[in-house]
């Protein structure tokens, strides 16, 4: 159903450093760059996670509420990428661990504030 997500940045260059470097844990990469910004993904035919510079020209924001949610193939690669956003200057919004049941995640904001969270699900 998601084709693709897109967040606000102030600082394209930067963001996308960012970005090139975490998803590179999962083995993701540059799919587009188009000027106001860069998407990432394992293929065009798969969703897709884009930064840009707003099109209204104004200022970035970050949505109360919103989250980007990376799926990881097991608790070492979210606990890898929890490390690596923070190890680029990301935020931490939550350690790696269980969420209850089998859902195992780890929270973290980007650069310009954006949260995400990495996770993936667990034999019980």
């Amino acid at each position: 159903m998601i084709g693709y997500t897109t967040l606000g940045t102030h600082d394209l260059p930067r963001a996308a450093a960012f970005y090139d470097e975490l998803f590179a844990v999962i083995g993701v990469k540059r799919t587009m760059d188009f000027g106001r910004g860069i998407a990432w993904g394992r293929s065009m035919s798969e969703p897709g996670f884009a930064v840009t510079l707003p099109f209204d020209g104004q200022p970035a924001t970050v949505g109360n509420g919103v989250m980007i949610a990376l799926a990881a193939d097991g608790p070492a690669t979210v606990q890898a990428l929890h490390a690596k956003a923070l190890a680029l200057g990301g935020t931490d919004e939550g350690a790696p661990g269980p969420r209850g049941g089998n859902f195992y995640a780890a929270y973290f904001r980007d650069l310009d504030g954006n949260k995400l969270n990495a996770f993936c699900m667990t034999a019980e």
